[in-house]
C-alpha cells in the first residue's frame, strides 16, 4: 500500500523543514533509565524524518464514521471498496436511512459483516438525526472531548478506537488511536509493557506521547507497521527504528 494512504486515513508525507535533524540521528536506547517521554520523542523524530509529517486534511465526520465502521473486522482495501459503493448507490444519507437494512446491507456486501454493519450504519444516521434534527456530527465541536467521545461511544458498535478515529481526524481533538499496527509496533518499541491489552493501550500512549503528536504517530506508525514491522518477517535491516526497538535489540523474541 503507498505510504500517503495508511488505513482509510488520508495525508500527505511533508518532511518537517525545522526538524532538528541532530535529535533524529542520536542513537536511542532501551536502558531502564531512559524516560518514556524521551524515548518517545526520539522514535516521533525518526519517524517524521523517515515518513514525513503527515497533514491534517479536512474530512466530512459522518463520511469518516462510516468508514470507520466500514473497516472493522476487514481489510482497508475491501472497506473502501465498501464505502464507495455505498456513496454510488445513495444519493445521501438520508436515502440510506430510509432505505431497508437489506438494501444497505448488499451495497457494503465487499466489507464483510454486511448485515451487522447496515444495521449500525442505520442506527447511528437515527441517532443523529434525532440529536441534531439533521444528519451530521459537527455538533460534536462545541463539546469538550470527553463528552464528544461519551456520545460517539453511545452509538451501537462505536468504540474508543472508531470514536477516537472521528474525533482525531474529523475535529483535531486529543485521542491517539490504536489499531493493530500502532499496537503491534507500540509493544516492539518497549512504549507498551508486553503483558498490555490492546483495549488498554491507548490511555497509556496518550500519557507518554505529546498531544500534538498524537496525529503524526498514529498515522507513521501505520505507515511503519505496513511497509515495516510487518507482524511478520519484520524488515530489521530496513528499519530506521532497529536501535531504540526493544523487539530487535533483545534477540527478536515472538
Amino acid at each position: 500500500m503507498p505510504p500517503e494512504r495508511p488505513g482509510i486515513y488520508v495525508h500527505a508525507n511533508i518532511k518537517d523543514a525545522h526538524m532538528d535533524t541532530s535529535q533524529v540521528l542520536k542513537r536511542c536506547t532501551s536502558s531502564p533509565g531512559m524516560m518514556d517521554e524521551q524515548k518517545v520523542a526520539k522514535c516521533i523524530a525518526i519517524l517524521e524524518k523517515e515518513y514525513g509529517v503527515p497533514k491534517q486534511n479536512e474530512v466530512d465526520p459522518v463520511d469518516l464514521l462510516i468508514m470507520t465502521i466500514l473497516s472493522q473486522n476487514t481489510s482497508d482495501t475491501n472497506s473502501l471498496r465498501a464505502f464507495a459503493i455505498l456513496k454510488s448507490a445513495f444519493c445521501n444519507y438520508e436515502e440510506i436511512l430510509a432505505a431497508p437494512v437489506e438494501a444497505v446491507a448488499d451495497a457494503i456486501r465487499a466489507g464483510g459483516l454486511a448485515e451487522i454493519k447496515a444495521r449500525r450504519i442505520k442506527e447511528a444516521l437515527s441517532r443523529m438525526k434525532q440529536d441534531a434534527g439533521a444528519i451530521t456530527l459537527f455538533f460534536l465541536e462545541d463539546m469538550e472531548k470527553d463528552e464528544a467521545m461519551t456520545y460517539l461511544l453511545s452509538m451501537p458498535g462505536v468504540g474508543p478506537k472508531t470514536a477516537s478515529v472521528v474525533l482525531l481526524f474529523a475535529f483535531g481533538m486529543p485521542f491517539l488511536p490504536v489499531d493493530t499496527h500502532v499496537y503491534r509496533v507500540s509493544r516492539r518499541l518497549g512504549l507498551l509493557a508486553e503483558d498490555v491489552r490492546l483495549e488498554k493501550a491507548q490511555p497509556i500512549l496518550e500519557r507518554i506521547v505529546p498531544a500534538d503528536k498524537y496525529h503524526s504517530l498514529h498515522l507513521n506508525l501505520i505507515t511503519h507497521g505496513r511497509l515495516i514491522c510487518r507482524a511478520r518477517g519484520p524488515k530489521h535491516v530496513e528499519c530506521a527504528l532497529h536501535s531504540c526497538c526493544d523487539y530487535y535489540l533483545q534477540g527478536q523474541k515472538p
